[in-house]
């Protein structure tokens, strides 16, 4: 039966929302044979990390929707965000710092065309609107956002404001999203929903330079191609996702083997920094979320990169396997309650091995040599819901060969996180 795309008894006009998240970090020293600029201190650390977003919405009629959100963000993580591939902290910026800066962290239109199909109910949210959605639609989203925001949407496992906190957890590890030093982009993004299948393309801006803050403002020279299909299942009472990414990278990338050549060439230390040029990286990666039961989920992803050039503007990963459940805790009368646990398992290329055996550094990692070894990581949280607007989390992971390197660890890192939303 067709509808329209939203309900007439529960249009609304503006939406207005916020949230505030701090995390506080320690790691007690660990092994360090050898360390070098871009090692994790191996002494004890303490870091932190403090945000607070308005989620600003205008909808003047059906279909068409403005938000803006102001943030404002400060920080203080371990060794200047460096020592591992899968970062501690999913709310650690590359352009953070200990005194708060003020941004606009997204400013965006969507527009929805209904086709028809079942009529859905869409609940309210962060940057979204409550009312009734069609099964069937087209959807066009264009401005500064993230591009997690509608790529790669786990269920369980996406959100380091109230999920897990690694890196390497809350999205695909491999994936070089497009993305400046503080995790938005510029571009369009199409998507359209047909029932049980969902199909996303966008084309979005990457950074001037290497994990840079500002965004190369050519999008048929520097630029970054993602191409997602979704499709919903239920098996017996249960539902799951299953989804498949590929993206494609063009910019001016550090090339390893290029580096490691002018490296023989000059008698130098290798540098990426001195290859760089046109080049393209690309990847994939797949994610599977399924409940098991009523407050049991399950979830895994798989991502792979082809490791020829730096990482650009994720992090320091070339491939990855992620396993985790999610358990709500209806079990012990605390339905909005969650425990996680999942385990990570992050690869280097051959090139980029082989640099950093050489005593080359990246943005991440570089130790000065390595023994190479997958970073394996472990991470469990609980999180208390102590009001209707704020949680409690405590966290612990373990991190074996931090920055792939079996020489060096392995790090414990405690975590305790506050977050506030209304």
């Amino acid at each position: 039966m067709s509808s329209s795309a939203y309900g007439e008894e529960e249009f609304e006009h503006f939406t207005a929302k916020v949230q505030s998240t701090w995390i506080w970090q320690k790691h007690p020293g660990l092994r360090s044979p050898y360390a070098d600029f871009s090692s994790l201190n191996p002494n004890q650390e303490i870091g932190y990390s403090l945000s607070a977003t308005a989620f600003l919405g205008a909808r003047p009629w059906k279909g068409t929707e403005f938000f803006i959100d102001p943030e404002a963000a400060q920080g203080n993580p371990f060794s200047g965000l460096r020592g591992f591939g899968g970062m501690s902290n999913g709310e650690a910026q590359k352009a953070g710092g200990s005194d708060p800066s003020g941004y606009w962290a997204r400013a965006f239109v969507r527009q929805t065309f209904g086709l028809g199909g079942e009529s859905e109910k869409q609940q309210a949210g962060f940057n979204q609107f409550a009312g009734q959605i069609d099964s069937r639609r087209l959807v066009m989203t264009g401005g500064i956002y993230a591009i997690t925001d509608i790529f790669d949407q786990n269920a369980f496992s996406h959100d380091p404001k109230t999920q897990f906190l690694n890196w390497a957890m809350m999205d695909y590890g491999a994936w070089d999203m497009p993305a400046d030093a503080r995790g938005y982009t510029r571009g369009l993004a199409i998507e359209y929903y047909h029932d049980d299948w969902a199909f996303r393309i966008g084309r979005n801006l990457l950074p001037v330079q290497s994990n840079g803050l500002q965004l190369n403002g050519d999008f048929s020279g520097s630029y970054s191609d993602n191409l997602e299909v979704e499709k919903s299942y239920r098996i017996g009472d249960q539902a799951g996702k299953v989804r498949a990414l590929a993206f494609r990278n063009r910019a001016k990338f550090g090339n390893f083997n290029d580096a490691l050549d002018l490296s023989k060439l000059t008698g130098s230390m290798p540098d990426v920094a001195n290859t760089r040029k046109d080049q393209t990286k690309y990847g994939f990666g797949m994610s599977l979320e399924h409940n098991l039961t009523e407050s049991i989920g399950a979830f895994a992803r798989l991502s792979w990169n082809n490791g020829q050039t730096e990482a650009y503007s994720f992090t320091e990963i070339n491939n990855s396997v992620l396993l985790g459940l999610s358990v709500k805790g209806q079990a012990w009368s605390r339905p909005d309650d969650v425990f996680g646990l999942a385990f990570a398992s992050n690869g280097l290329s051959s090139p980029n091995i082989e640099y950093l055996n050489a005593g080359g550094q990246t943005f991440f990692c570089g130790d000065g040599k390595i023994n190479y070894g997958r970073e394996g990581i472990i991470e469990t949280y609980y999180s208390l819901k102590l009001h209707k607007t704020l949680w409690a989390t405590v966290d612990y992971q373990f991190i074996a060969s931090p920055c792939y390197n079996r020489d060096r660890g392995p790090a414990h890192v405690f975590s305790f996180r506050l977050h506030f939303e209304m």
